[in-house]
């Protein structure tokens, strides 16, 4: 029975910290019903019917959070950008990125062999 009510308690206060952390990244215009700020010290002072009360009556109801109340101008978070035709893709699979470095290590190379042999015929390379 203990386990019980231990997990009900663990269980009202991930709910009330969820909507503490939900009141306070909620824009302003988005509450319903209330100021923020009123919200806020509601899901504050009464915990758990209040978390419950923010949940009903005061959270937006769409994940954008554009729901109004009458009277009140709705704010409208920006949409998401559309999808990219052609998305990024990882370095290893962009052929031209990887013919590019291949053609700078080959130009490595090249100036090194030919620092090497200015280094053996006792000059510096011309260039």
């Amino acid at each position: 029975m203990l386990a019980l009510d231990g997990l009900a308690g663990l269980v009202m206060i991930g709910l009330w910290i969820f909507c503490i952390i939900d009141v306070i990244t909620t824009p302003e215009g988005a509450c319903r019903n209330l100021p923020k700020i009123v919200w806020l010290l509601i899901v504050v002072l009464l915990a758990v019917p209040g978390s419950i009360v923010w949940l009903i009556a005061g959270r937006p109801w769409n994940a954008a959070g554009t729901a109004g109340t009458p009277g009140r101008a709705s704010t409208r978070l920006p949409a998401r950008p559309a999808r990219r035709a052609n998305p990024p893709v990882a370095p290893d699979d962009d052929e031209e990125f990887l013919a590019g470095l291949r053609a700078r290590a080959e130009e490595q190379r090249r100036r090194a062999r030919e620092q090497q042999q200015g280094d053996q015929d006792g000059g510096h390379p011309a260039g």
